[in-house]
């Protein structure tokens, strides 16, 4: 087994992948890239992503990119090792694909538009109107997600759904650097805040914080 992982820094759907290895205990190289440097676009990084998008698994000669297809593989080829990301019976994990769907199909939308307003307009580009109206939106799709959870964490057990919604919800802290007045935590409901303790509670979490939010 030699996994190496192509990760870019502050990356959610990168992190997530970084998460779900942790959780599967399974041995990997990170490799992180600079977007600055636009790593991502160099030919031997598009030699595995076209797209020049993170994250990237390569396992042996088997390259893989698309965070959601990295996490359920490493979960279906190594059975064996860690615990699974997709446990439970077939409801249950039919849940934690159907969670997995509703962070990339609804809650992803909506939080981009704040993270655009955060990170790719200048102060005086900002609007006023689309960060509120944003901010509310992801509010309410928060409350969905929290009022969905079943038991501690989103789908029952500890599972791919909550290392797919995880590094989006921990954004909404880095888009207050920008965005002074966001209030981030109070836009979290209470489940949902108890939620991200436990993740940020487990073991192995420390050791995929983002390498450059460590020094910031």
């Amino acid at each position: 087994m030699a996994l190496t992982l192509y990760y870019g820094s502050g990356s959610p759907y990168a992190w997530r992948v970084q998460l779900a290895l942790e959780h599967k205990a399974l041995p990997y190289e990170l490799k992180v890239l600079s977007f600055s440097a636009g790593d991502t676009r160099k030919p031997e990084f598009l030699a595995l992503n076209p797209r020049h998008q993170v994250p990237v698994l390569v396992d042996g000669n088997f390259k893989l990119y698309e965070s959601n297809a990295i996490v359920e593989y490493i979960d279906e080829a190594y059975p064996g090792r860690g615990a699974p990301l997709f446990p439970g019976d077939p409801k249950t994990r039919a849940l934690i694909r159907r969670v997995i769907l509703e962070v990339d199909n609804y809650y992803s939308p909506a939080s981009d538009k704040l993270i655009e307003q955060a990170w790719w307009k200048k102060p005086e580009e900002r609007d006023a109107k689309v960060i509120a109206e944003s901010r509310k939106e992801v509010v309410g799709e928060l409350g969905n997600f929290g009022s969905a959870m079943v038991g501690d964490y989103l789908a029952g057990p500890l599972s791919a759904a909550d290392f797919a919604f995880y590094p989006m919800v921990a954004f909404l802290r880095r888009a207050q650097i920008k965005l002074t007045d966001l209030d981030a935590d109070a836009m979290l409901p209470p489940a949902i805040a108890a939620w991200k303790a436990r993740i940020e509670a487990l073991p192995f979490f420390d050791k995929t914080i983002p390498p450059h939010w460590k020094a910031s």
